[in-house]
């Protein structure tokens, strides 16, 4: 198939160190080259891919020192992008909803006549700037209650309480062949991993690690963009961090990330929000790291509790749990992401649901004809049947008795044979 995907311009593609949304897409992208479909990826000029890469600016935004709230170049590069399938041939459209500059493309794809789907990353309500909150999602579900919706877990597609249409639900995948174990035996070590929000429960890691008398490597980003997440870091997590026990390394690109969690006991994710997905889980699981999770948002369609981890609903669970993860096989642990999470998996998924949108989108199409056509054929006059208005003539290839023609008409011009 010929595939455009609109990335957010916010993040690399793939991020240089945090960035959920980006690391799918790329993931998807990838993928879909491997198995021989023509993708062109629309994001800013650093991003790193296999696919036709489309540009309107050098730099991702947050590396050009864009604030979230600035949505001007956003807005541009996604006019551009769908300017651009305008002109071209595609057999679909798969766009990407994650933070609020994203549902500019809902107006603007109207315009499209190529069948398009989007993923729906992050949760609504998208017009909202750190604690403020507007109801400006209200007034563009006028474009986005007829755009096939492709939900990133059930738990994700239950929480929505828009009148969406939703044309599946696809969990992410990864790249198995990259994501491989580093080590044969872990070491003794706890690990957290994510971004500094209080929703992410690092303050909960921190707590339990204590508790087990256990040393827990903290590792992600502080976005110094939005204050909440400063605070909490500077005031909540940064206390506690005394450089051995509870240790702080910064933030990790892919290869550290997959050598942290290779070497780990186990990973922990004591959530306290509704996640619609929570990538890490399954990059811990891929390298055989088992997960101790609140059974909360997508944690329990992710995790296979007694086989690739558990699931808890408080610290004391946790607590107990952190007690029987030895005796989970990180093979096996392994082996469920290979069977249910890989990139894979994933893009066999997403291909079944265009090929289902664009058959949807034909059939509409033919049936739209038809109704045409029918109304036309009720509506035009029927001409009815009259004699005609002129006598019949007679056809020019009469035969004429050879006798009542003139005698020059007989008689051959010898001109007319040269």
């Amino acid at each position: 198939m010929k595939i455009a995907h609109i990335a957010p311009p916010w993040i690399t593609i793939p991020p240089k160190n945090y960035g959920g949304t980006e690391n799918v897409i790329y993931n998807i992208v990838e993928e879909q080259v491997a198995q021989g479909h023509d993708v062109t990826l629309f994001a800013p000029g650093d991003a790193h891919t296999s696919a036709k890469l489309v540009s309107f600016f050098p730099r991702s935004l947050i590396d050009a020192g864009v604030p979230w709230q600035a949505h001007l170049k956003a807005y541009f590069h996604t006019y551009k992008s769908i300017e651009y399938i305008k002109e071209h041939h595609f057999d679909i459209v798969h766009t990407h909803l994650s933070s609020s500059a994203d549902m500019y493309t809902f107006p603007l794809a109207q315009q499209l006549n190529t069948p398009y789907v989007t993923t729906l990353h992050s949760r609504f309500p998208f017009d909202r700037v750190q604690n403020w909150t507007g109801d400006a999602d209200d007034f563009f579900l006028e474009w986005i209650k007829h755009v096939p919706m492709i939900a990133i877990s059930e738990n994700a597609k239950s929480e929505i309480k828009y009148p969406l249409h939703f044309a599946g639900v696809v969990h992410h995948g990864l790249p198995m062949q990259q994501f491989k174990p580093t080590v044969k035996q872990p070491e003794n070590y706890l690990v957290w991993l994510g971004r500094f929000v209080p929703e992410k429960g690092a303050h909960h890691a921190i707590h339990l690690a204590k508790a087990a008398g256990l040393q827990l490597i903290l590792a992600g980003t502080i976005d110094r963009h939005v204050q909440t997440s400063v605070h909490y870091y500077e005031n909540v997590i940064k206390p506690q961090l005394d450089g051995h026990n509870i240790k702080y390394i910064g933030p990790v690109n892919t290869r550290e990330k997959i050598d942290l969690l290779s070497r780990a006991r186990v990973f922990l994710n004591p959530i306290e929000w509704e996640e619609p997905f929570g990538m890490v889980m399954i990059e811990a699981m891929s390298v055989g790291c088992p997960v101790i999770s609140f059974a909360r948002g997508a944690a329990p369609e992710v995790v296979a509790h007694g086989k690739s981890g558990f699931l808890v609903n408080d610290l004391k669970e946790m607590k107990r749990a952190l007690g029987q993860i030895d005796k989970l096989d990180r093979k096996l642990v392994r082996q469920h992401v290979e069977e249910n999470f890989s990139a894979r998996v994933m893009v066999e998924k997403y291909v079944r649901i265009y090929q289902q949108v664009r058959t949807a989108e034909l059939m509409k199409s033919a049936a739209l004809k038809r109704s045409v056509m029918d109304t036309l054929s009720t509506k035009l006059p029927k001409v009815a049947s009259t004699s005609p208005l002129m006598p019949t003539v007679e056809p020019l290839t009469t035969n004429y008795p050879l006798s009542l023609l003139p005698q020059q008409s007989r008689e051959i011009d010898p001109e007319m044979l040269q």
